[in-house]
Protein backbone atom coordinates (compact mmCIF):
# COMPACT_ATOMS: atom_id res chain seq x y z
CA UNK A 1 0.00 0.00 0.00
CA UNK A 2 2.57 2.48 0.80
CA UNK A 3 4.52 1.85 -2.57
CA UNK A 4 1.18 2.41 -4.21
CA UNK A 5 0.85 6.17 -2.58
CA UNK A 6 4.08 6.63 -3.48
CA UNK A 7 3.88 5.85 -6.85
CA UNK A 8 0.24 7.70 -7.02
CA UNK A 9 2.09 10.87 -6.21
CA UNK A 10 5.22 10.75 -8.75
CA UNK A 11 2.65 10.45 -11.23
CA UNK A 12 1.05 14.10 -9.88
CA UNK A 13 4.18 15.07 -9.47
CA UNK A 14 5.15 14.19 -13.27
CA UNK A 15 1.89 15.85 -14.52
CA UNK A 16 2.41 19.47 -12.14
CA UNK A 17 5.32 19.96 -12.47
CA UNK A 18 5.55 21.00 -16.07
CA UNK A 19 2.21 22.75 -15.64
CA UNK A 20 3.39 24.89 -12.75
CA UNK A 21 6.87 25.92 -14.92
CA UNK A 22 5.27 26.68 -18.13
CA UNK A 23 2.63 29.07 -15.49
CA UNK A 24 5.79 30.99 -13.90
CA UNK A 25 6.96 31.54 -17.96
CA UNK A 26 4.30 32.96 -19.04
CA UNK A 27 3.83 34.84 -15.65
CA UNK A 28 7.42 36.37 -15.86
CA UNK A 29 7.03 36.68 -19.36
CA UNK A 30 10.52 34.59 -20.32
CA UNK A 31 9.38 33.45 -23.92
CA UNK A 32 11.36 34.89 -26.32
CA UNK A 33 9.94 38.45 -28.32
CA UNK A 34 11.98 38.12 -31.09
CA UNK A 35 11.05 37.04 -34.22
CA UNK A 36 12.74 35.79 -37.53
CA UNK A 37 10.61 37.44 -40.10
CA UNK A 38 11.44 40.76 -41.49
CA UNK A 39 7.79 41.77 -42.42
CA UNK A 40 4.84 43.25 -39.46
CA UNK A 41 2.38 41.32 -38.88
CA UNK A 42 -1.19 41.89 -39.82
CA UNK A 43 -3.45 42.39 -36.79
CA UNK A 44 -6.59 40.88 -37.30
CA UNK A 45 -7.77 38.71 -39.93
CA UNK A 46 -7.86 40.44 -43.33
CA UNK A 47 -8.83 39.02 -46.03
CA UNK A 48 -8.89 39.58 -49.73
CA UNK A 49 -11.86 37.98 -51.14
CA UNK A 50 -10.88 37.66 -54.72
CA UNK A 51 -7.67 35.76 -53.76
CA UNK A 52 -9.15 32.74 -51.44
CA UNK A 53 -10.29 30.54 -54.54
CA UNK A 54 -7.40 30.28 -56.68
CA UNK A 55 -5.35 27.36 -57.98
CA UNK A 56 -1.42 26.76 -58.07
CA UNK A 57 0.13 29.69 -56.31
CA UNK A 58 0.94 29.22 -52.51
CA UNK A 59 1.58 32.72 -52.01
CA UNK A 60 0.55 35.96 -53.39
CA UNK A 61 2.84 39.18 -53.13
CA UNK A 62 -0.18 42.38 -52.97
CA UNK A 63 0.29 45.96 -53.33
CA UNK A 64 -2.53 47.76 -51.83
CA UNK A 65 -2.74 50.56 -54.25
CA UNK A 66 -6.06 52.66 -53.41
CA UNK A 67 -7.48 55.31 -55.62
CA UNK A 68 -6.18 58.04 -53.68
CA UNK A 69 -2.87 56.69 -53.19
CA UNK A 70 -1.13 58.71 -56.61
CA UNK A 71 2.71 58.69 -57.34
CA UNK A 72 3.76 56.48 -54.56
CA UNK A 73 1.97 53.27 -55.86
CA UNK A 74 3.05 53.70 -59.74
CA UNK A 75 6.35 53.51 -57.96
CA UNK A 76 5.81 50.80 -56.00
CA UNK A 77 4.14 49.00 -58.83
CA UNK A 78 7.22 49.71 -61.12
CA UNK A 79 9.38 47.53 -58.31
CA UNK A 80 6.98 44.64 -58.56
CA UNK A 81 8.51 43.63 -62.14
CA UNK A 82 12.02 43.22 -60.18
CA UNK A 83 10.37 41.31 -57.18
CA UNK A 84 8.97 38.72 -59.56
CA UNK A 85 12.97 38.09 -61.43
CA UNK A 86 14.34 38.11 -58.04
CA UNK A 87 11.99 35.03 -57.37
CA UNK A 88 14.04 33.18 -59.66
CA UNK A 89 12.99 29.60 -59.84
CA UNK A 90 9.76 29.99 -57.21
CA UNK A 91 7.72 33.02 -60.14
CA UNK A 92 5.47 29.55 -60.21
CA UNK A 93 4.88 29.37 -56.58
CA UNK A 94 3.75 33.14 -56.21
CA UNK A 95 1.38 35.50 -57.83
CA UNK A 96 2.01 39.19 -57.88
CA UNK A 97 -1.55 41.81 -57.40
CA UNK A 98 -2.99 44.84 -57.61
CA UNK A 99 -5.34 45.95 -54.90
CA UNK A 100 -7.58 48.59 -56.19
CA UNK A 101 -6.91 51.21 -58.89
CA UNK A 102 -4.49 53.62 -57.68
CA UNK A 103 -1.60 52.02 -60.14
CA UNK A 104 -1.65 49.94 -63.40
CA UNK A 105 0.80 47.70 -64.66
CA UNK A 106 0.11 45.51 -67.64
CA UNK A 107 1.99 42.49 -66.09
CA UNK A 108 -0.31 41.83 -63.16
CA UNK A 109 -3.65 41.39 -62.43
CA UNK A 110 -5.86 43.67 -60.57
CA UNK A 111 -8.60 43.04 -58.15
CA UNK A 112 -10.15 44.82 -55.68
CA UNK A 113 -8.97 47.11 -52.84
CA UNK A 114 -9.23 45.97 -49.17
CA UNK A 115 -9.83 48.55 -46.26
CA UNK A 116 -7.51 48.42 -43.51
CA UNK A 117 -4.61 48.21 -45.29
CA UNK A 118 -1.75 50.87 -45.38
CA UNK A 119 -1.74 52.66 -48.87
CA UNK A 120 1.22 51.69 -50.95
CA UNK A 121 2.48 48.74 -48.88
CA UNK A 122 3.23 45.46 -49.83
CA UNK A 123 1.02 42.66 -48.30
CA UNK A 124 2.20 38.50 -48.25
CA UNK A 125 -1.70 36.63 -48.77
CA UNK A 126 -1.31 32.94 -48.27
CA UNK A 127 -3.52 30.81 -50.82
CA UNK A 128 -6.75 30.99 -49.15
CA UNK A 129 -6.77 34.60 -49.38
CA UNK A 130 -5.34 35.54 -45.88
CA UNK A 131 -3.02 38.77 -45.51
CA UNK A 132 -0.40 37.64 -43.31
CA UNK A 133 2.68 40.41 -43.48
CA UNK A 134 2.88 43.68 -44.08
CA UNK A 135 5.80 45.88 -45.21
CA UNK A 136 5.18 49.13 -45.75
CA UNK A 137 5.96 52.13 -48.31
CA UNK A 138 9.14 54.40 -47.03
CA UNK A 139 9.98 57.73 -48.69
CA UNK A 140 14.13 56.57 -48.89
CA UNK A 141 14.99 54.15 -51.73
CA UNK A 142 17.60 52.46 -50.24
CA UNK A 143 15.66 51.81 -47.25
CA UNK A 144 12.72 50.66 -49.34
CA UNK A 145 14.95 48.00 -50.95
CA UNK A 146 15.73 46.45 -47.94
CA UNK A 147 12.36 46.31 -46.86
CA UNK A 148 11.70 44.11 -50.18
CA UNK A 149 14.69 42.59 -49.74
CA UNK A 150 13.30 41.51 -46.36
CA UNK A 151 9.79 40.67 -48.43
CA UNK A 152 12.21 37.91 -50.52
CA UNK A 153 13.46 36.34 -47.52
CA UNK A 154 10.46 35.74 -45.68
CA UNK A 155 8.91 34.30 -49.23
CA UNK A 156 11.70 31.85 -49.84
CA UNK A 157 11.48 30.73 -45.73
CA UNK A 158 7.53 30.43 -46.10
CA UNK A 159 7.91 28.64 -49.66
CA UNK A 160 10.58 26.21 -48.23
CA UNK A 161 8.46 25.55 -45.59
CA UNK A 162 5.23 24.80 -47.64
CA UNK A 163 8.19 22.04 -49.78
CA UNK A 164 8.34 19.90 -46.84
CA UNK A 165 5.18 19.83 -45.36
Amino acid sequence: MNNSKSTIWLFVACCMVPLVLAFIALKWQWAPSHTTNKGEFVEGEVHVSALEKRDGALWSIALNAPSQCGDVCLEQAKTLSALQTALGKNQANVEIFILGEGAEHAQFKQVSGVDGLKPAALYLVDNKGLVVLAYPFVGDEQENRLIQKGLLQDLKKLLSYARSS
